[in-house]
């Protein structure tokens, strides 16, 4: 039932029913960002998408990213699939709309990457399209929506929902997610690296992580018949 009074009244009303249930997905949030630190401190990428406004709020977290929330730090690799206008234009006039994200999903996800789906109805067909191909090509699939049950939630591996009917409140606290998932990774970061740089002995390298080269000093010089001999700077 909607409250009765001015729109500010009704809009802060519903804004404050919906904070109610969203304070129980603090240990989501918290492990959320703790994963994504740790994928993308070892090599990983964010893929994100919406339509819209979540569109431009898809587009609000790969910038924290590839930015900064607070403090300056290395830029991490986060990409919003809608930005692309070329491929984007393109894929939906040569394959239609609802293929979008889900062909870029397919170039660009590799197991251990990260997709970001954001839908205030979690009904859109290119989304869906997109966690489906995520699952084809390893990539884990995360959703943020309205309230549940809805078909993109069923689609992904996990699912933050707003347990609100308000298409406004539900935005504004994906928003409020997108700073706290940035908040949580910048938080774990520091020990992130700390477990690249330094592995725990017999585990295997962190997903999207390529060994790394040896170091080497100096300069090579070719001598005749192509043996390679280096020599120091």
């Amino acid at each position: 039932m909607m409250p009765t009074g001015s729109l500010l009244d009704t809009h802060l009303t519903n804004l404050a029913a919906a904070l109610v249930p969203y304070r129980r997905c603090e240990r989501q949030l918290a492990r959320w960002g703790a994963d994504l630190a740790h994928r993308l401190a070892a090599g990983g990428r964010l893929l994100v998408a919406g339509n819209g406004g979540s569109a431009a709020e898809a587009q609000h977290l790969t910038a924290e990213l590839v930015g900064k929330l607070h403090d300056d730090r290395q830029p991490l690799s986060a990409i919003a699939l809608h930005a692309e206008t070329s491929a984007l234009t393109a894929i939906a006039n040569d394959y239609g709309y609802a293929d979008v994200y889900a062909r870029q999903v397919r170039a660009h996800g590799r197991p251990g990457d990260i997709l970001l789906l954001l839908s205030t109805s979690g009904t859109s067909p290119n989304l869906v399209a997109a966690a489906q191909a995520a699952r084809d090509v390893g990539v884990t699939t995360w959703a943020l929506t309205g309230a549940a049950p809805n078909p993109l939630a069923d689609a992904c591996d996990d699912v933050l929902a707003v347990a609100s009917p308000d298409t406004q409140v539900v935005q504004e606290l994906h928003l409020v997610t997108s700073h706290l998932l940035c908040e949580y990774l910048e938080q774990e970061l520091p020990a992130a690296q700390a477990a690249v740089v330094h592995p725990v002995p017999g585990e295997p390298a962190p997903a999207g992580r390529l060994p790394a080269a040896p170091v080497r000093t100096g300069v090579e010089v070719v001598l005749d018949g192509g043996a390679g001999q280096q020599v120091d700077a």
